[in-house]
């Protein structure tokens, strides 16, 4: 639903945000003095009302010792004031929170102390104490970044102007859009709008539009609009493309001979059954001594993508491919994602290779990294592979073959998959009793017909299989990371790609203790080893339960992020002291820059500049975020498309989450959550309990509580907004 605008007019000659302006004056230049006169100039004030009004300003800021009276009637900044540089993080009611490393605690900013701040900006901001409650809250100063200036929207048109309302519950402003800068978007379209200009007495920034992406709710522009929203591409650009069609592709002699040849090892692919493009293929052999030798072979993407090339940039720019519920937007173009870099059974392929000898308690012997050439014997799905280790045998059953047909698989591919599964198991139970956190979440799946709408859900397991490759490609980031910064029996100074992730946060922790404790459940985070057991216990119990979805989200939030650094700090959620990703460089640029970082130093090379490298991390991880969101808005839509057409179903759910205006419901058949709304629960008003996550009737005490079963129905479901409001049936 589109909200219709109205248009202000100011109210007598009230200055409008005069202490913001006057705070923007003073900041140009904190050594310098202003009088009045000055301030009255640079607004525009020339009328004595006006002048009087940034004259008893300027007293009343002086007297609050926010600005100094440096001379009789001449105003300074006052540098004690508690200025600091931090980020926005908006809420969807207005008002946001400020983020900045002096702080321990995010800090409250109320929105009429935004100063035009949007979600994500870098700004400068005040801090200050209320005068009742003692809390800090922050006043922005000056907007020093803006994180991003387009939004996407809809159009809703006046007589000779519009507005675009943003999709965004973070954009709290609607953009003022002329007749000129219309770009022939019609009124109820779907649009990318730029901010141009945000005057200082507009409530609302000006724009044009770039861009018309259709109709709300059609099923391509909302795909688009997610992808645009964080700024992610869903097309490559002409030039990439032709350069991409121009790459040698035909793997020379010459080349073959600076390479490890591995072609004659039995080497074989195990992926998703609908999977497009093959990163990693495993090769196994057994060795004369009883140990085996074990390959994990990752495309050489970098051989094709080559530095300071249009491809390149655009790789680098993308730094991931994105996974959306009906589509892949790749990192690198069709032809080498899906083709020459992809590592297709019975093709000739360029490979970057981990190498290892292991015996059989999966101990590392020996191991080697270099540049190979293999030759893929099979493709597997998922569920061929693990046909193979549930029956043991070389028969794959028809329902899980990939032709729909029952077929023999080579003896030697069937022992190479139980042996490397034997192997994959006791590496994982090393990994756990050193105290890795196992979070094998249900993955939701939808099945889709010819027009990409949703006609079933279905939930989607890691299995052996699944598992098995997991290990292997765990071993090969871990090792890749210690061969490069651990040498010599001590970390080497040597700038690399890691794969970090930080301890959880003991604040974030009491709080998952606090809600678990309602199911009864317990976490111990006495040691670093307890809390990890403690969690995987957890995580174990909780498996299979109606709350399981919403406990296992609640313990992720828990934990850190894990980013990409040059600073190795360890990998804590795998137990790991060193860690890269070296295994995906078709979908992921910091395994470009592992592969090309790790041959720098097997030729021998010294140690590139760390700056550099760091800048390109918190490149690759803030776009991988963003791919994150888009992923995660692309599952919420297709959760409201589907639940369009179930609108008369009753279903059970449990209360996934409380908050003062609803309960958040998550749906126990298909992971949909929607909303009820406080006021939508007829048998009595409820009043929200923070303590104990709960809605309290006032009549009744009855609590409904987080954690509760119920039955819901759906009461309306909003594409755009990707959101769901339920009708609370029965609790």
């Amino acid at each position: 639903m589109t909200r219709k605008k109205k248009i202000y007019k100011k109210k007598g000659k009230v200055i409008k945000d005069l202490t913001r302006n006057i705070f923007k004056i003073l900041n140009e230049d904190s050594n310098k003095n202003y009088n009045y006169k000055q301030i009255a100039a640079k607004l525009k004030v020339s009328d004595t009302d006006g002048k009087n009004q940034i004259i008893k300003k300027l007293a009343e800021l002086t007297a609050n010792q926010k600005i100094k009276e440096i001379d009789r009637g001449k105003y300074q900044i006052n540098e004690d004031r508690k200025y600091h540089i931090g980020t926005l993080d908006a809420t969807s009611n207005g008002n946001a929170y400020f983020i900045c490393d002096d702080f321990e605690h995010d800090i409250f900013v109320p929105s009429v102390n935004l100063g035009k701040g949007l979600h994500n900006d870098t700004v400068k901001a005040y801090v200050y104490k209320k005068r009742r409650s003692n809390k800090l809250e922050a006043d922005v100063v000056e907007i020093i970044d803006r994180a991003k200036t387009e939004f996407v929207g809809v159009l809703q048109m006046n007589k000779n102007f519009g507005f675009v309302i943003p999709d965004s519950n973070k954009m709290y402003a609607d953009i003022f859009i002329s007749q000129s800068k219309l770009n022939g978007a019609k009124d109820g379209d779907k649009v990318v709008a730029k901010m141009t200009d945000w005057p200082e007495n507009s409530k609302n920034p000006f724009g044009k539009i770039t861009q018309v992406l259709g109709r709300p709710g059609d099923h391509d522009t909302e795909i688009h609009s997610i992808l645009l929203e964080y700024g992610l591409p869903y097309e490559f650009p002409t030039e990439v493309e032709k350069e991409a069609s121009e790459l040698p592709i035909d793997i020379t002699k010459e080349e073959i001979a600076k390479r490890r040849d591995m072609r004659g090892d039995l080497t074989f692919t195990i992926d998703p059954k609908d999977a497009k493009d093959f990163d990693d293929a495993l090769s196994f052999t057994k060795l004369e001594n009883g140990n085996y030798e074990i390959g994990i072979h990752i495309a050489d993407v970098s051989h094709y993508l080559q530095p300071k090339t249009t491809l390149d940039d655009e790789a680098y720019d993308r730094a991931t491919s994105v996974y959306l519920v009906d589509r892949v937007v790749p990192m690198l173009p069709e032809m080498l994602s899906n083709g020459v870099c992809s590592l297709r059974p019975n093709e000739e392929k360029l490979t970057f290779s981990a190498v290892f000898e292991m015996n059989e308690k999966a101990q590392v012997i020996n191991q080697w990294f270099g540049r190979t050439v293999t030759y893929s014997d099979k493709r597997f799905a998922y569920e061929e592979a693990q046909a193979i280790i549930e029956n043991k045998n070389n028969i794959i059953p028809a329902d899980v073959s990939l032709t729909g047909e029952a077929y023999e698989v080579d003896e030697n591919i069937v022992e190479a998959t139980l042996k490397l599964d034997e192997l994959a198991k006791k590496m994982r139970k090393k990994r756990m009793k050193s105290g890795a956190i196992s979070f094998d979440r249900v993955e939701v799946k939808f099945e889709l017909d010819e027009n990409a709408n949703p006609t079933g859900v279905f939930f989607k397991e890691a299995k052996e299989a699944n598992k098995l490759i997991e290990e292997f490609m765990l071993l090969a980031n871990k090792k890749v990371a210690e061969f490069i910064g651990f040498s010599g029996g001590k970390p080497s100074k040597k700038t690399f790609v890691y794969r970090v992730h930080d301890e959880p946060d003991v604040e974030k922790l009491a709080s998952l203790q606090n809600i678990i404790s309602k199911f009864g459940y317990k976490i111990n985070t006495e040691t670093r080893h307890k809390t990890s057991d403690s969690l995987n216990k957890l995580l174990s119990d909780v498996h299979g339960k109606g709350e399981a979805n919403m406990v296992e989200t609640l313990a992720i939030r828990s934990m850190s992020k894990a980013e990409y650094t040059t600073q190795n700090i360890g990998h804590y959620g795998l137990a790991f002291d060193y860690y890269s990703h070296f295994t995906s460089p078709i979908r992921r640029y910091p395994d470009v820059m592992t592969h090309r970082l790790l041959q720098h130093y097997l030729d021998g090379g010294n140690s590139p500049k760390a700056e550099i490298y760091e800048e390109k991390c918190k490149h690759s991880s803030k776009m991988e975020e963003l791919a994150s969101k888009a992923e995660r808005d692309s599952i919420k839509y297709m959760q409201v498309k589907y639940m369009q057409d179930h609108k008369d179903q009753e279903f059970e759910g449990v209360i996934s989450g409380v908050t003062e205006w609803g309960i958040y419901v998550e749906i126990k058949s298909n992971k949909c959550e929607g909303m009820v709304r406080i006021k939508d629960i007829k048998d009595d008003y409820y009043i929200f309990d923070e303590k104990q996550y709960a809605v309290i009737g006032q009549s009744t005490k009855n609590m409904i509580q987080l954690g509760d079963e119920v039955v819901v129905k759906v009461k309306h479901t909003d594409l755009e907004r990707k959101h769901l409001d339920f009708n609370l049936i029965s609790h």
